[in-house]
């Protein structure tokens, strides 16, 4: 394969090397193509990366690996992409997580890796629900959610079919939503399917060293197969002619040309780039959902502090909203708390420091309005009050230990800085409302994968673009 932009014309061209970017190009290559990945960054995973900082490594957008199952286990989507990118299983080290929860005003859940566990939790707390939960799951376990060409139907109302408690269908929707919805209020039932397996039926799992881990196997796979990878290159336009793209205009000036294009920007994003699209294309489905995180790193583990949980997903209204905030710039009244450390890495296997991350919905447009003071300002304060709205919910320290004490560094992002490091309009993590689950455009060689193809999380992701290669470039040879 060519090594350099030299050659200007490929196969195959992928935009973006996320995690369903990278994928796509180890299936590609894996078959011989002749295929070429553009990163308009210079670092690689999209929204599942990490950066340094005063010589820490922080994860971007990793809290948990979904979809975990243990080594061996047949016909799930983890062991199909491995099997298909021909990546053993223990390359990922991954771990199992301890325990997470759903915690509400009046009632907390919690599940583990265990679908079991998870089932008796809800007996316990809604016992004249159980049958309607349990039809519920076998509903979900049944159906085709991968089918690309099923419509789209609301995930409320097939609940709605099962479960009459408002609370519990709160709480089941609350850490569905928040790992993987990009619409408000509700969700298309075959994403949520998709994502109530990979969070209960299956569940969480987190290598020692993060999402940089995965991004590295990801990386040094392709490159083994030859295949192209340039960094800090990104598109200008795509041109078109008639209904076939037929050369990428890099930001740098240079042209190339490609049999057919693979767009992991978002379908939003793809379409402006396109020049038979007007500048303003498919702006009814711009996704309006975006997050801020902080971090603190602590001098202890989490455990010290009596805090055991991996993950807790919280809601703190009388009613669970899952939708864009209009009044300020955070809503804390909902949100993730996670303990990357609280895993199960083994003996004598542990991150040297504790980190508590803390994500919340954010309004994107009030942040990017604000000036550079004001920006850093604001992140101070809300920061603050994600700690203090953490610190309610969790348990009171163990020893009388104060949190602050022992807080030796923190850092917070932004939508703002979503919309930076992943090109999504309005910081959308979720890209879309309306997903295209086949992957087409409007042209006949341009093609969608990832957040907006509509297999979210880290193992969907790669999914996406091991399916979208398959179906758009391999299939037809």
């Amino acid at each position: 394969m060519p090594s350099s932009l030299d050659q200007q014309h490929y196969e195959t061209v992928i935009i973006g090397a996320g995690m369903a970017g990278l994928a796509a190009g180890i299936r590609l290559a894996l078959a011989g193509k002749n295929v070429i990945i553009l990163e308009r960054h210079n670092a690689s995973g999209g929204l599942n990366s990490f950066y340094s900082q005063a010589g820490r490594k922080f994860d971007v957008g990793l809290h948990a690996m979904t979809n975990y199952v243990p080594k061996g286990t047949k016909g799930t989507p983890l062991t199909k992409l491995l099997r298909q990118l021909r990546i053993p299983y223990d390359a990922l080290d991954l771990s199992p997580q301890n325990c997470s929860q759903i915690h509400f005003p009046d009632c907390q859940l919690g599940f583990n890796n265990e679908f079991a566990f998870f089932e008796a939790e809800v007996a316990r707390a809604f016992p004249k629900q159980i049958d309607g939960f349990l039809a519920l799951a076998e509903e979900v376990r049944a159906l085709d959610a991968f089918n690309l060409g099923s419509m789209p139907s609301s995930a409320r109302t097939a609940v709605q079919r099962h479960i009459s408690d408002s609370l519990l269908e709160d709480m089941i929707f609350c850490p569905v939503m928040y790992y993987g919805s990009a619409q408000e209020h509700d969700m298309d039932y075959g994403q949520f399917a998709i994502m109530f397996r990979s969070l209960f039926f299956e569940g969480f799992a987190r290598p020692l060293d993060g999402v940089r881990v995965i991004v590295k196997l990801l990386q040094d796979k392709y490159r083994s197969l030859g295949g192209i990878r340039k960094m800090k290159c990104g598109i200008q336009k795509i041109h078109t002619s008639g209904d076939r793209a037929t050369t990428i205009k890099l930001d740098n000036g240079a042209s190339i040309s490609a049999d057919k294009i693979i767009s992991t920007a978002g379908a939003v994003e793809t379409a402006r780039l396109c020049t038979d699209q007007p500048v303003d294309a498919e702006s009814d489905n711009i996704g309006q959902l975006s997050f801020t995180e902080t971090i603190t790193v602590l001098d202890k583990q989490p455990t010290d502090f009596g805090w055991d949980d991996t993950i807790i997903f919280f809601n703190t209204a009388e009613r669970f909203r899952y939708a864009r905030i209009e009044d300020d710039l955070v809503d804390p009244s909902s949100g993730v708390i996670c303990f990357p450390n609280n895993y199960q890495y083994g003996e004598d296997r542990q991150l040297n420091e504790g980190f508590l991350r803390v994500t919340a919905m954010a309004n994107h447009d009030k942040w990017c309005a604000l000036n550079e003071d004001d920006y850093l300002a604001q992140k101070s304060h809300w920061y603050e009050e994600l700690q203090k709205v953490t610190l309610s919910l969790l348990p009171k320290p163990k020893k009388n230990l104060n949190f602050e004490d022992h807080r030796i560094a923190k850092d917070m992002f932004t939508p703002r800085t979503v919309r930076k490091y992943t090109g999504h309009l309005n910081g959308a993590i979720y890209g879309a409302p309306n997903k295209i689950k086949d992957g087409r455009t409007h042209l006949q060689n341009l093609y969608l994968a990832g957040t907006d193809q509509g297999f979210l999380g880290i193992v969907g992701a790669m999914l996406s673009g091991i399916s979208m290669a398959n179906l758009h470039v391999l299939q037809g040879d």
